[in-house]
């Protein structure tokens, strides 16, 4: 999808191959990163033991969807995203004694028709979001996230938010310690941040609306 340099290595090549096929599945049909990820290589390589370095990043993968939203969806994503964002950063205020941070393709701009919403809270009590959940009459299953630093599995509330005249939309609530907040909002140069709070999510918003007046 993205274009191909002159000279590329035939490792070089799978690895984009890998990549867009990855992202046409997120895009198309809602997959999870590493889910795609495993599927193209299988569609590609068949049962062929699959080497470290042919496997594409996220964020290869990332760049494929947005250039795959591009091409496909242009008429809908945007429009599909703007309104992921505003559901979310109605739910992260009201989430606001929480410290709601967003993740995830709603943030990071590549949310499309399968896509559901991503949240961080670092708390110092998991059971007090439950019990703000139940006092809001919120039906929720529990389930996990692996952590975005160790991989270790992290409490995740999961629920769908109803909509007015639409769909109701799922959202995941992960449950950090607030320790793990420390250093989590720095980016490195030249990378897209990872997650944003409130006051970042209104941002990309007004943004758009900017944009498209």
């Amino acid at each position: 999808m993205s274009p191909m340099p002159d000279f590329i290595s035939p490792t070089e090549q799978l690895r984009a191959e890998i990549a867009a096929a990855a992202a046409r599945m997120i895009a198309e049909d809602g997959a999870d990163y590493g889910t795609a990820k495993r599927k193209a290589a299988k569609q590609l390589l068949g049962n062929q033991k699959v080497r470290g370095e042919i496997m594409p990043d996220n964020e290869e993968i990332e760049e494929e969807v947005r250039l795959y939203n591009e091409l496909f969806f242009a008429d809908t994503q945007p429009a599909r995203l703007q309104h992921l964002r505003r559901v979310a950063l109605k739910l992260m205020q009201d989430l606001q004694a929480f410290h709601p941070y967003i993740t995830g393709a709603v943030f990071n701009g590549t949310a499309g028709e399968h896509s559901d919403i991503h949240l961080q809270l670092f708390t110092p009590s998991a059971k007090d979001v439950e019990i703000f959940l139940l006092n809001k009459n919120v039906n929720f299953e529990v389930g996990e996230t692996p952590h975005f630093r160790n991989g270790q599995p992290v409490e995740t509330l999961s629920f769908l938010l109803p909509q007015k005249g639409a769909a109701p939309e799922l959202a995941h609530l992960a449950l950090y310690e607030e320790d793990d907040l420390r250093g989590s909002v720095r980016t490195a140069s030249g990378k897209r941040p990872e997650r944003g709070d409130a006051a970042a999510l209104a941002r990309l918003i007004e943004t758009f609306e900017k944009e498209n007046q």
